[in-house]
């Protein structure tokens, strides 16, 4: 048995990559280096789906190697604290070519343990209600249904 909060993060890093793949259709490389809300989306996406995978269970990972954790964690890291080294020529290929098999293995291990795969994410009122405000980090103000 999978642990929730395994279950959780693997949803989490399937919305989130499917959103990537989502953000890049009909997009060239050089939408990168012209259209900034689109390298920054891409970016922060790939941040959270290296997040995520860094949370999962040691066990988990062990379970499930055809899943490349390592590279996923180690590309968070290069994000986040090489942001201003990044080469987007690989980051491109990443989104391009390594994150649609990513969610083809997502989709495989979820749907094993019996959960959705939906790739979409939805925010909820429960999850909405629980954050305390928007959903949005950095907004105060509470969403009225």
């Amino acid at each position: 048995m999978v642990p929730p909060k395994d279950l959780r993060r693997l949803q989490h890093m399937l919305e989130h990559a499917t959103e990537t793949v989502r953000m890049a259709q009909g997009r060239s490389r050089s939408d990168l280096d012209t259209d900034r809300q689109l390298n920054l989306s891409l970016v922060r996406l790939l941040e959270i789906v290296g997040e995520a995978a860094a949370r999962v269970s040691q066990e988990l990972r062990e379970n499930h190697p055809v899943i490349p954790w390592q590279d996923m964690i180690g590309l968070r890291n290069r994000l986040i604290h090489g942001y201003d080294a990044v080469d987007f020529d690989i980051l491109w290929d990443i989104v391009k070519r390594d994150v649609p098999e990513l969610i083809s293995q997502l989709e495989q291990i979820l749907g094993q343990v019996g959960e959705p795969a939906t790739g979409s994410f939805r925010f909820t009122k429960r999850r909405l209600r629980n954050s305390g405000n928007s959903g949005i980090p950095g907004t105060p103000y509470p969403i009225n249904w």
